[in-house]
Parts: structure tokens; sequence; C-alpha cells
């Protein structure tokens, strides 16, 4: 198990890595975002879900899908790194005629399963999909990935009714709790009252909260306690930090960002160090 967690804890530093440089080729972005969801992709395409790069629309297949599209440079990061593509070719974010728009679209990129970025969006396609594949007779799992201000979007309660109704314990919504927004803060912008645990309990959703949601092991056992439930989808609500891993992103909150290039050169080397940090304990491991 140690093996396993320091090979997710190596994925998801090389997804902020790549994901860095990604929006670096643009010059600005959604690096908050990103970097707070960089340990549970990690672990998606790590460990728990089935895909094969070579056969991107395979019918058994697991989905992803980022509700929260505006952090799309961090799929094409873990896409990449597990083969979809050369993960170069996405340093041409939101180039004309590029596969890579800043946020995600199914018939531009391999891998990404449905196309997001109007908020609450993906949560309602991911329902959709979750039962169109139990009317086909398709034993797979849907992972949606939502945001804490994205749950300021009344959609996304549709569909949680949606899903609850139809029992679709084949859904699997990770909830990103970093406490921020575009505008400021979660609890200033719009409260979720008693909180987002209280809110997809009450829409009839087993939930799972997760302490860490920077923390790999913590998201892997979450999940697969998730998919031993039955007769209800499965909320995980991770506690992140927003920037996590990019110290000036982490004290600022800051949801969209245009690094000076002085920041991109901080940024870049403080995240090839961690990778190298992360790499160096492979030794130790047991």
């Amino acid at each position: 198990m140690g093996e396993l967690i320091q090979e997710l804890n190596e994925l998801a530093a090389e997804i902020r890595l790549e994901t860095l440089r990604i929006i670096a080729s643009f010059g600005n972005g959604h690096i908050g975002g990103c970097m707070s969801i960089a340990d549970a992709l990690a672990v998606l395409y790590g460990d728990v879900m089935n895909y094969d790069p070579a056969d991107p629309k395979k019918k058994d297949r697991d989905w992803c899908v980022l509700s929260k599209g505006h952090a799309g440079p961090a799929l094409y990061a873990a896409l990449g790194l597990k083969g979809y593509f050369p993960v170069k070719s996405a340093y041409h974010l939101n180039e004309f005629n590029s596969q890579f728009p800043s946020h995600t679209d199914r018939t531009l990129t391999p891998g990404v399963d449905l196309t997001t970025g109007s908020l609450g969006q993906g949560i309602s396609e991911a329902a959709g999909a979750a039962l169109g594949n139990r009317l086909q007779g398709i034993d797979s799992y849907i992972y949606v990935l939502v945001g804490d201000g994205e749950a300021d979007e009344g959609e996304v309660w549709e569909a949680a009714q949606f899903a609850a109704h139809y029992k679709l314990d084949h859904l699997i919504a990770l909830v990103d709790e970093n406490g921020r927004q575009l505008d400021g803060t979660v609890e200033e912008v719009m409260s979720h009252g008693k909180g987002l645990h209280a809110k997809f309990e009450a829409f009839g959703w087993n939930v799972i909260e997760v302490a860490d949601g920077n923390n790999t092991a913590e998201i892997r056992d979450a999940l697969l306690k998730a998919k031993q439930e039955s007769g209800s989808p499965t909320a995980l609500i991770l506690h992140t930090v927003k920037g996590k891993g990019v110290s000036i992103v982490e004290a600022s909150g800051v949801h969209s960002a245009k690094p000076t290039p002085e920041e991109w050169k901080i940024m870049l080397e403080a995240a090839e160090r961690k990778l190298a940090d992360v790499r160096s304990r492979k030794g130790g491991i047991k």
C-alpha cells in the first residue's frame, strides 16, 4: 500500500507541474482550482478508474466529468501523463485551432468524456450519463468533480435530486471544497447554510467527508467506500486548499491569475523541486 500511495503522490506532483507548464504556455488561467484537484485526479487516473488511453471511447470505461470545467489544464495534464496524447501538446492552451481550450470540450480533446464549462452543467450531464449507462447494462462509474462555488448554481441541485430519485449509485461526485470562488470566499458570496454535507444528504445522497482533500490515501479510501454504496449516489466532500502546492496562489486564494515572469519562474521551480522530492522518497518505501 505504501508503494501505491507513493506512486499516487508522484503522479499528483507531476500533474501540478505539468498543469503549471500548460497554463504558463498561455500566460494566465485558473491555477488555484486546478491545483486543488490534482490529488483527486491522481487517485482517479492512477488507481481507481477503468480506462484505456488507446481506446478513449471504450464502452465499459469509467468516465471522469470535470463539472468545474475551467480547471481543464489539470485534466489535460492527467490525460497527457497517462498517454492519451503527448503532454507537451497541451502547451498550446487556448491557441487558435488548439485541441486544448481552457474549458474542456469532448469534441476536441482525447479522453474528455463530456464538454463542460457552464457551471452546473457537468453534474447534470454526469447524472444523465450514469442513467444512460445503466439502461444499456454498462456497469461502469461516472466520477464528476464539482466546485463548492459552482454549487451555488441551482442546476447542481436539480441534478442531485434527479440522481437520488433514480438511485444512481454508480455516480460519485468529488466536491472540491476549497472555500473560495471568483469574487471571494464561498461563505461571503453565497453561503451553503448548514454546509454541503447537509445539503447533499438532504437531497438523498450518501455523503463522505474527506478531512484532507489533498491527501491521496484519504481520497482513495473514500472512493473505495463510495463504490460499496448501493441505492444512492455518493458525494465526497474534499476539504482542499485552493492553489495547493503553489504558495503564491495558496496565500492569495485567487481564482484566476496572470503571474509575472518572475512569479512563473518561482512557481515552476517550486513544482519541479516538489516532484524531485517525492521521487527521492521512492527508495524508502517498503
